[in-house]
């Protein structure tokens, strides 16, 4: 919604300026001038991306118009899953999570909790790190190290949608500068014509340098940046197992590993430790 918003805010600004200016909007119509700046961006887009990149990009594009997955109750949900675990595991030892840990989709734990099992990214890398807690064969220096191993390629692919797009963004004042340059090769052409009709020539010219610029400035680049801010969230979801589990194999009780991974949250979405505390009351009661 605030996507949507902003390209309104910016189409109000730019377009209701200039007409207040005194200028014609039916002269900043120019679909010739759009075919080209667009069509050279595509194919730019379609040349410098292998297959993996592009589908990552035009999967990840549809999710700037959509508001953050990662909130409060996600993030509670999260930690109470996991107090709960551990507090199985201290109980009952290492063993008796193996099944749940093995199909999460039949575990009784996991399933109070739909809205981490929609997310299947998060199911895998928790389940992943208890399977090799339960085995026993890595101390927690090891485990550590391969998180952050796997925390950091997952960061760097959900980086690449963030430079394809700004690379897009940056090349669109140069493809508005080309269609530009084609209008004034199409004026200098036309010089015998009268002066009148060569102006507005020239102002068609023009056109293509400013829907140039305002496509990079004001529509493909800030997607850029909400791209970069929706990978972080995301990362920060696999932090906050990481450092809860680190400080359960550090032999720190459940709770206070829970209150490890509540410290890592971002301040807008880290609930206060009562609110953490009677969600996870309400949770074991479900």
């Amino acid at each position: 919604m605030l996507v949507i918003v902003g390209y309104i805010v910016v189409v109000l600004s730019v377009f209701g300026g200039f007409a207040l200016a005194g200028g014609h909007l039916a002269a900043l119509w120019q679909p010739v001038e759009i075919l080209m700046i667009a069509g050279g961006a595509l194919g730019a887009f379609f040349v410098g991306n292998n297959g993996k990149a592009i589908k990552a990009t035009l999967k990840a594009l549809p999710t700037v118009f959509k508001g953050s997955k990662y909130t409060r109750t996600l993030y509670m949900d999260m930690m109470a899953l996991l107090y709960e675990l551990l507090t199985k595991i201290r109980k009952e030892g290492l063993m008796s999570v193996e099944a749940d840990v093995d199909s999460p989709e039949n575990s009784p734990l996991f399933t109070k909790y739909p809205t981490i099992m929609a997310d299947h990214h998060i199911v895998e890398f928790l389940t992943d790190y208890l399977r090799l807690m339960v085995s026993g064969s890595m101390n927690a220096f090891e485990i550590e190290n391969l998180m952050d191993n796997e925390i950091e390629t997952h960061h760097h692919e959900g980086e690449v949608p963030v430079h394809v797009v700004a690379k897009l963004g940056d090349g669109l004042p140069a493809f508005g500068i080309v269609a530009a340059v084609m209008g004034v090769v199409h004026t200098m052409e036309s010089v015998g014509i009268p002066p009148a009709e060569l102006g507005i020539l020239i102002a068609h010219a023009l056109v293509g340098t400013f829907l140039g610029i305002l496509l990079a400035y004001g529509f493909v680049g800030p997607l850029s940046s909400l791209l970069e801010q929706k990978v972080h969230e995301s990362t920060k979801m696999f932090q906050c197992i990481k450092v809860t589990l680190l400080a359960s194999i550090n032999g720190y009780a459940p709770a206070i590993a829970v209150e490890f991974g509540r410290k890592v949250l971002f301040s807008t979405e880290r609930p206060s430790f009562s609110e953490l505390e009677a969600h996870v009351k309400g949770a074991k009661s479900r």
